[in-house]
């Protein structure tokens, strides 16, 4: 029978996903070559194969959520221009006047009530791009209007995002995610999240170094030890699903071995790592209080533990807010699934929350800088939207802004790897099987450039 729930594939007897030992030797090249990390005419390809070609997030729909609302999007030296019509509509745009080419909008964000201006020569546009209006326009000779529109960018929206892709020719966004990562991922309700965090700044190494520290729990030992407290890291209870593009991982969200009581208290150390669990730790307390004593340890009977309690908890109090996590698992209530969607997007999300991380090259080319971006969005009640909403920082001095513990020991580590990478003599990587997600990535990343390249 298959599952009736989407969230159910993670269970051995679907059949549906995939555990290291379906990998078989030969599935993915687990040989990767460094210059893909450190060469500039690697880095100028992907611009043409890659970032001309893919789907991209450029935000949330909140951040446009009037008339006239615009967002700029930079990817490497391409501008766009994401504006809310009069008509609520999402449109996309080359963000160049159609006259001599000047950029409409400079700043990151704005409001064109009225529609676009060109500052140099005063052409100006309507929010569905139509060039309305030229400088003494009876002295301009024969301009097309018609023709000299501003240049359409396919643009949609999935789970909340807003997606934008630059190639004229662009398949839909549906169609490019694929029926099955539409499937997973609606049942989590993310459109109705908020974002609480949303931070970036450029970064010392490769956007392909940031997306590899992601898609792999092999280095949590050394990295990361605090999460073992309450992540189980046995690979052989992880399991994966593979597609065209993009790909989805999770490991059960405990430690196995561990007793109760130490189980107990990681979870109770969640919010330090995990701030969407404040809300849920109340009331895991109090379904775990029948079952401690006086001193506050605990004992079980056999049909009980605490990762179901937490389930338990969770499932309560989301659905108390409002969320409808009908259509999700239990194991969904508080496993981390790992989702990487090609090219630069990276999010964990289980109910109620979830934690992105995108990188992109440097405007400047350099391949060994990036943008990395990290934002969280949480499943608020609408009364308190407006207080916990966090509006987007741009960090100009490297290392300013200090992450929660796990992140900032990523940001740490993601430019000492990208040093070691411009060594010469070093020409390759060696991935283990644990690091599968990596190798199916970068598969990906050489169907793309074995692409044809064309302007």
């Amino acid at each position: 029978m298959p599952p009736t729930r989407p969230g159910e594939w993670l269970d051995p007897a679907s059949g549906i996903g995939t555990n290291l030992d379906d990998v078989l030797p030969g599935t993915f090249t687990m040989s990767i070559s460094t210059d893909r990390y450190t060469s500039p005419e690697y880095a100028a390809r992907e611009r043409e194969t890659i970032w001309k070609k893919a789907w991209q997030i450029v935000g949330r729909v909140e951040d446009v959520p009037k008339p006239g609302d615009w967002k700029k999007y930079q990817i490497v030296d391409q501008s766009f221009i994401v504006v809310r019509g009069k008509d609520q509509e999402l449109r996309g745009f080359v963000n160049a006047c159609r006259h001599r080419g000047n950029a409409l909008c400079i700043t990151d964000t704005g409001n064109a009530k009225r529609g676009f201006l060109c500052q140099y020569h005063l052409w100006s546009y309507d929010l569905d791009g139509r060039l309305k209006g030229m400088l003494r326009e009876n002295l301009a000779g024969p301009i097309d209007k018609e023709q000299n529109s501003l240049l359409p960018v396919a643009v949609n929206t999935f789970a909340g995002f807003i997606f934008l892709n630059p190639d004229p020719g662009a398949p839909p966004l549906r169609e490019y995610l694929g029926a099955e990562v539409v499937d997973l991922l609606e049942p989590y309700n993310i459109d109705e999240f908020i974002t609480v965090m949303d931070v970036s700044e450029p970064i010392e190494c490769n956007w392909k170094v940031v997306m590899d520290a992601f898609e792999e729990g092999y280095h949590i030992n050394g990295i990361h030890p605090q999460l073992l407290q309450v992540l189980h890291i046995n690979p052989r209870t992880a399991r994966y699903r593979f597609l065209e593009n993009h790909s989805v991982a999770v490991a059960p969200f405990e430690v196995a071995g561990a007793s109760a009581q130490e189980q107990v208290e990681g979870m109770l150390a969640l919010p330090e790592t995990f701030p969407g669990t404040v809300a849920v730790i109340p009331r895991f307390q109090e379904l775990l209080a029948p079952y401690q004593d006086e001193n506050g340890k605990v004992q079980f009977p056999d049909d009980v533990t605490p990762r179901a309690l937490l389930q338990q908890a969770t499932r309560e109090v989301l659905t108390g807010m409002g969320l409808d996590v009908s259509a999700l698992t239990d194991d969904q209530m508080v496993d981390n699934q790992g989702w990487v969607l090609f090219p630069n997007y990276f999010m964990t999300v289980r109910a109620g929350e979830c934690h992105v991380i995108m990188a992109a090259p440097h405007p400047d080319g350099d391949p060994n800088r990036c943008i990395w971006h990290v934002a969280s969005y949480m499943y608020v009640p609408e009364e308190f939207r407006d207080a916990v909403r966090a509006e987007p920082i741009v960090v100009d001095t490297p290392g300013s802004y200090k992450y929660f513990e796990a992140l900032q020991q990523d940001y740490e580590q993601m430019p000492r790897q990208q040093k070691g990478l411009r060594n010469d003599r070093l020409d390759h990587m060696s991935l283990v099987k644990e690091e599968v997600v990596i190798a199916h990535f970068h598969s990906v990343v050489d169907r793309y450039m074995a692409q044809t390249t064309s302007r």
